[in-house]
């Protein structure tokens, strides 16, 4: 497999746009964003989410599934090429952790802004479980499974407040 060391910017820039697994890992060039990758991939899945979110929920759905599952050894080979278990400029899991929130979000700028907030925060600051589990899970299902879980956070948050507003 190669030596593990850490790449330059030059050499991961060449593994992020050299081959198709590398450009999807950096979420089509999003995440080599020289501050914020994980912000800048993040916004760069919302154009993918709003195309998502047209189709029927069950295909949708699937979709994001699919995202997922591609997600694990995609985030896996890109991760062992560059030596970094969750290099910052993996982004794929942001887009498929976003689009799993929007799934759920009215398709309205208020409700996408908060979602895009509160994902955000939390898959930044990692707070209990999402940081053991990262500490813990390691290869591409770590790196898929901590965003995951950031949007599972994310709709603790939005659904109720949905529910809450929608009441009154």
């Amino acid at each position: 497999m190669g030596s593990f060391r850490v790449m330059n910017r030059a050499d991961t820039r060449q593994i992020a746009l050299a081959t198709p697994t590398g450009f999807l890992a950096f979420g089509f060039g999003s995440g080599l964003a020289p501050v914020a990758p994980g912000t800048a991939g993040t916004i760069a899945s919302l154009p993918f989410a709003a195309l998502i979110v047209q189709l029927p929920f069950s295909v949708a759905l699937a979709v994001v599934i699919a995202g997922f599952l591609i997600g694990v050894p995609l985030c896996g080979i890109i991760g062992k090429k560059l030596g970094v278990h969750d290099h910052g400029g993996i982004v794929w899991d942001e887009f498929v952790g976003m689009w799993l929130v929007l799934l759920f979000v009215p398709f309205h700028w208020g409700w996408w802004l908060a979602a895009f907030v509160l994902f955000r925060i939390f898959d930044a600051a990692k707070p209990w479980p999402i940081r053991w589990f990262d500490r813990r899970v390691h290869g591409g299902f770590g790196v898929m499974l901590d965003d995951a879980l950031a949007a599972g956070f994310t709709l603790l948050v939005l659904v109720p407040a949905m529910y809450w507003l929608s009441a009154g």
